[in-house]
C-alpha cells in the first residue's frame, strides 16, 4: 500500500509539472520548491547559528495557518530559546505569510516522497513537529517516527467518512501510530480515534477561536473602507462562489434602504473579478481602485485582493459566508467574533459551530434569495432580534476560546517543552 501511496504522490507531482505550463498557482507550487534542500540548509545556518531547538509547524494553507498561529505565538512568547520553522503546502498560504514575523524560517513543504521526507527530517532535525488540523503526509510521518521525533496534531477534526474509519482503511489507520498526541476539536473526533484503538488524544477545542478573538481585539483600521461604509448598514459576503452570488446579487438589486455591500470572492483572479462585475450589471468599486474621491460613488465594493477579509467584518452588520451551495461553507468564526449574524447556504453540516449557531439563533441557513432577503429585512427592522443574534455570536466565541492555552498546559504537563526556555 505504501508503494501505491508513493506512486500516487509521484503522479500528483507530475500532473502539477504539466499544469504549471498554463496555471499560475501550479507554477508557484513548482517554483517554490525548486532547490529546496540547498535553500533550507542555508537558511538554517543563517537563521539558527546558535543551533537552538527547532519547532516545525506545518499548515496546508492560510486557513490552517491561522488555526495554528495562536499556538506558535504562545510558544514564542513564553519560550525564547526556540526557533520556528513554518511550512505550507499551498501557494495561497505561503505567499501571504512568507514574511510572518514569528517564524524564523518559512518554506514550502516538499512533495511527500520517501526521499524528500527523509532528507527534510535529516536537515531540519526538529525537536518536535506540529501538523495543523488534518494535513496527513504519510511518508513524512514515517520519517519522523523513524527518528523518534514527537509529532502533534493541533485542532484535529475527524469524520466517520474518512479513510481511517473505513473497513478497508487499515493501512491508513496504521500510519496514525506515528502521531504522539492529537489535540482534537470535539468529542466526536476523540471517540472516532478511540474506535480504532488510538487513545492518545484530548479534547482541547478549536484554536481558531483564539485567533479570531485576537483579531477582533487588535483590529486594523481601513480608512477608505470606513469612508465607503459611511454610516450605512453593511452586508459583507466572504469567500463566495458563483452559486452564492446567485443568491446575493438579487438582494443587492432589490435593496434600496441605503445598505452597502462588500463582496470578497474566494477566487480573486482578474477574470473572476470581471465576471462578477458583469453579473452585477451596475457601476461597482474595486478595492484596488478605491480612493478618497470615489469612495462614495457606489454601494458595492469588490475586494480584489486576499488577506484582509478577516479584518473587514468589523464594519459589517451582516455576513454571508460562501461555500454553502457547494461542498461546504467556509469559516464563520471571523465574522461572529465581531458579533455579526451570519447567513450561508444549505451545506453547512460539517461544521459544528455552524450547526450550533443556527440552533442558537446567531446564524441562518438561506437556501434561496427569497429567504435571504426576508431575513435581512426582518433583522434590519427589528433591533431587538438583531441584538439577540449578535449577542449569541459574541457569547459563542467567548465560550469556545482557550484551546491554545489547553494545548500549552498539556505540553508543559508532560514536560515536552522542557529545556526550551
Amino acid at each position: 500500500m505504501r508503494f501505491l501511496y508513493s506512486a500516487g504522490i509521484f503522479i500528483y507531482g507530475f500532473i502539477l509539472q504539466l499544469a504549471a505550463i498554463f496555471n499560475l498557482k501550479a507554477r508557484s507550487w513548482i517554483l517554490g520548491r525548486k532547490d529546496w534542500k540547498q535553500k533550507l540548509k542555508q537558511a538554517i545556518v543563517e537563521k539558527n547559528p546558535e543551533k537552538l531547538p527547532l519547532l516545525w509547524f506545518h499548515a496546508a494553507s492560510l486557513g490552517e495557518f491561522e488555526q495554528g498561529r495562536p499556538v506558535i505565538e504562545a510558544i514564542k512568547s513564553e519560550f525564547h530559546g526556540v526557533k520556528i520553522l513554518l511550512t505550507f503546502f499551498s501557494p495561497s498560504g505561503y505567499e501571504i505569510r512568507k514574511n510572518y514575523e514569528q517564524a524564523d524560517l518559512v518554506f514550502y513543504l516538499p512533495l511527500d516522497t520517501n526521499a524528500n521526507a527523509g532528507e527534510m527530517v535529516k536537515i531540519v532535525n526538529p525537536a518536535m513537529v506540529f501538523f495543523i488540523k488534518y494535513d496527513f503526509w504519510f511518508n513524512f510521518l514515517r520519517a519522523l517516527k523513524a527518528q523518534k521525533i514527537p509529532v502533534y496534531f493541533i485542532s484535529a477534526s475527524f469524520r466517520k467518512t474518512q479513510l481511517f474509519f473505513r473497513c478497508y482503511g487499515i493501512w491508513f489507520r496504521r500510519q496514525l501510530s506515528a502521531v504522539t498526541w492529537f489535540f482534537v476539536q470535539n468529542e466526536t473526533s476523540r471517540d472516532l480515534l478511540a474506535s480504532i484503538g488510538l487513545k492518545n488524544s484530548s479534547v482541547t477545542g478549536d484554536t481558531r477561536f483564539d485567533r479570531v478573538f485576537t483579531i477582533a481585539k487588535m483590529k486594523k483600521e481601513f480608512p477608505l473602507i470606513r469612508k465607503f461604509c459611511a454610516k450605512d448598514p453593511v452586508f459583507i459576503a466572504g469567500s463566495t462562489w458563483k452559486e452564492d452570488e446567485a443568491v446575493i446579487i438579487p438582494l443587492i438589486r432589490k435593496e434600496s434602504s441605503g445598505m452597502k455591500f462588500i463582496l470578497a470572492p474566494h477566487d480573486t483572479s482578474s477574470a473572476r473579478i470581471e465576471s462578477l462585475i458583469s453579473r452585477y450589471g451596475k457601476p461597482v468599486l474595486k478595492y484596488s481602485e478605491l480612493n478618497e474621491k470615489n469612495a462614495l460613488s457606489s454601494n458595492v465594493l469588490i475586494i480584489d485582493t486576499i488577506g484582509i477579509l478577516n479584518q473587514l467584518y468589523q464594519y459589517a452588520a451582516f455576513a454571508f459566508i460562501g461555500g454553502g451551495f457547494g461542498n461546504s461553507i467556509h469559516n464563520i468564526q471571523e465574522p461572529i467574533t465581531f458579533g455579526v449574524p451570519v447567513f450561508f447556504g444549505p451545506n453547512f453540516g460539517k461544521f459544528k459551530e455552524a450547526v450550533e449557531l443556527v440552533n442558537l439563533g446567531g446564524a441562518f441557513c438561506t437556501p434561496g434569495e427569497a429567504e435571504l432577503h426576508f431575513l435581512v429585512k426582518t433583522l434590519l427592522s427589528d433591533p431587538d432580534s438583531y441584538q439577540k443574534a449578535s449577542s449569541v455570536c459574541r457569547q459563542y466565541v467567548d465560550e469556545n476560546r482557550g484551546a491554545s492555552e489547553k494545548i500549552l498546559d498539556y505540553l508543559k504537563e508532560i514536560q515536552a517543552l522542557r529545556g526550551l526556555d
